[in-house]
């Protein structure tokens, strides 16, 4: 079944730019619609962006809207997460997700519990 891995996390100043990567293996992530989510401490897990497998629809939390922007490369079996002008408040452990059963297009955006794959989850600390 598909492997997830996320990279790219770090500690990164407020209106600086970081961006994630969720790399998969065992299979083509082109055929994975793939969700990012964060959890803060004290805080629930927080989905914050989903796209589709072909890269039609993508959905963002108000949160993030006009920052954060998803994106992917199936040529490189990778998606991605452009963090632009981050925020204190976004630091947080940041995960993405995929679902095991890819034959309905429409189940492109869940909830952290329909979920099948994720990530080792990385690391984003935003300060001065």
């Amino acid at each position: 079944q598909v492997q997830l891995m996320e990279s790219g996390g770090g500690l990164v100043q407020p209106g600086g730019s970081l961006r994630l990567s969720c790399a998969a293996s065992g299979t083509t992530l082109e055929r994975y619609a793939i969700g990012w989510f964060r959890q803060a401490p004290g805080k629930e897990r927080e989905r914050i962006s989903c796209i589709s497998a072909r890269d039609d629809y993508t959905y963002y939390a108000e949160s993030v809207k006009g920052r954060f922007t998803a994106n992917r490369d199936n040529a490189k079996n990778t998606v991605y997460l452009q963090m632009d002008s981050p925020e204190p408040e976004d630091t947080a452990v940041y995960d993405c997700a995929s679902e095991g059963n890819t034959n309905n297009p429409q189940r492109w955006c869940l909830r952290s519990s329909e979920y099948d794959h994720w990530g080792q989850g990385t690391q984003v600390t935003v300060s001065s």
